[in-house]
């Protein structure tokens, strides 16, 4: 729930004061469409990497897109805690390990501002409530009695991975990543897409519709990994702060914050439910009322949001590439003898 001052009762009325047009929304757009095409032209590339195993190296040849790791986050938090527990980059599956550190660095200094500008499934349920806003002129809130205990299943869920992970030893991580399903946990994702069962499609199918009349549907309610963000947010300087003295009590950035927090009922948004996505901010028609702030006074325009994302997330790929622990170290023969039989290898 969002921890701030709430304001007095105000005895007059501000002046409307109508906010000067700026590139915000675009600048985040840009971001999001971005790294959307970025996952999928690592997805295209996967899957034609995977192909190549499949037929016997008579497909076409592109190397492994190591970026596909940050899709296995389960996989991302045994390497961190067997590099915790080791000293050593785990050799398989690293990739991830450092995109999640990077997401983490994130949300500790710039909220869950992952979410809110990189997700690719965080861009794709924004698009579908925005969809349903459209067709059907408004989004539709769950009652509190049903919200607060359906927001704590992504909570319970992040529990329950961390919970099985930190139970795990270094001994036991390392068996599970380096046997044949971890080894191709990757390609095991990709194949459940490929080959959908029914239960698997209806359960999509229902996502997709809620997410259409409910905002953030998955995000709100049973993401665990925006919960882990959400939790290390709370620690961000950076945070939606309303100067009350020109307020003018429109309530428009209530209305357009995605997370349904109340921010016209208070003057700083600490909330890990915060995306850090600036619509409070750009609906909001009074100049100088909203804006992002760091250390609450300093306005962080949305171009330096995008920058320090772009700095954090790049900075940790580069530090990766560079140190040479970016890659799997797979060999192609292993390769030839686990993807073609990937569906033969079940969970340990």
């Amino acid at each position: 729930m969002a921890t701030a001052v709430v304001s007095p009762t105000q005895t007059k009325k501000k002046a409307w004061i109508r906010r000067r047009q700026d590139s915000t929304a675009w600048v985040r757009r840009a971001v999001q469409w971005g790294f959307l095409a970025l996952n999928i032209w690592i997805g295209v590339e996967f899957w034609l990497f995977v192909r190549y195993y499949e037929t016997g190296g008579a497909g076409i040849w592109v190397d492994r897109p190591a970026g596909i790791e940050g899709w296995l986050p389960i996989a991302s938090l045994m390497n961190l805690k067997l590099w915790w527990a080791t000293g050593k980059v785990p050799g398989v599956h690293p990739a991830g390990m450092f995109l999640l550190l990077a997401f983490v660095a994130i949300s500790l200094l710039l909220r869950k501002a992952f979410c809110g500008w990189l997700c690719p499934i965080g861009t794709i349920s924004e698009y579908l409530w925005r969809l349903g806003r459209k067709l059907f002129r408004r989004n539709f809130a769950l009652p509190k009695w049903a919200d607060l205990p359906l927001r704590s299943l992504k909570y319970i869920l992040m529990g329950l991975f961390l919970y099985a992970v930190g139970g795990m030893s270094a001994a036991a991580i390392a068996f599970f990543l380096e046997g044949p399903y971890g080894l191709i946990a990757d390609v095991k994702m990709l194949n459940f897409f490929r080959y959908l069962s029914f239960g698997g499609a209806l359960v999509i199918a229902a996502l997709v519709l809620l997410s259409v009349f409910v905002q953030n549907f998955w995000c709100r309610y049973l993401c665990p990994y925006g919960a882990l963000l959400g939790m290390f947010s709370w620690m961000s300087p950076v945070r939606i702060r309303r100067v009350e003295s020109k307020c003018i009590d429109c309530a428009k950035c209530a209305h357009a914050c995605p997370s349904q927090l109340a921010v016209d009922k208070l003057i700083q948004i600490q909330s890990p439910e915060c995306l850090g996505c600036y619509e409070c901010v750009v609906s909001c028609p009074a100049e100088g009322a909203l804006d992002m702030t760091v250390v609450g006074r300093r306005p962080v325009p949305a171009w330096a949001m995008a920058a320090a994302l772009g700095v954090i997330f790049f900075g940790a790929v580069s530090y990766a590439r560079l140190t040479g622990s970016w890659y799997t170290n797979v060999p192609s023969d292993t390769y030839f003898q686990l993807v073609p039989r990937a569906n033969e290898f079940g969970h340990p």
